[in-house]
């Protein structure tokens, strides 16, 4: 029964250290190689949304690098940004990520992520990622690069 699924999957989350709760962050300094103009997302050099997108899936990252088992990794599933203010070159970024729910036993993620530059709020984001056993993504990985 549903209550049954329910406990399983809390149990099996927790045994794996993934709970509701956990954070991660992660912060740098905007360079040139962040920039709209460097990435081609656009036609000036401020913190592009592709940089953005990175430092808050590393943001999520980092709330679960210690609570993995052996053998897996996380992986990208979606991501819903919201940009909502540019950083000049320069500028001090940090994005913090709060796991939000844990679903499908351990294996889906879902994190809200906020994003800071030196003055304001400059993104906010759903972000979902998925558990993964490292050596068979790669086998399936493989066998695309050998077709």
């Amino acid at each position: 029964d549903l209550r049954t699924e329910t406990c399983r999957a809390m149990t099996e989350a927790s045994a794996t250290g993934l709970i509701q709760g956990l954070e991660g962050k992660v912060s740098h300094v905007v360079e040139d190689k962040h920039t709209a103009v460097s990435v081609g997302s656009g036609s000036i050099a401020v913190f592009s949304t592709p940089s953005l997108v990175a430092l808050m899936e590393g943001a999520a990252c980092d709330a679960i690098k210690d609570k993995l088992q052996e053998g897996y990794t996380s992986v990208g599933g979606s991501i819903a940004v919201k940009h909502l203010a540019p950083s000049p070159v320069g500028a001090n970024v940090r994005a913090e990520a709060v796991l939000q729910k844990v679903e499908k036993e351990g294996r889906s993620l879902t994190f809200e992520i906020k994003a800071y530059d030196d003055k304001e709020l400059i993104g906010t984001a759903e972000h979902t990622r998925a558990v993964v056993n490292t050596e068979r993504m790669m086998s399936k990985v493989n066998q695309k690069a050998n077709l």
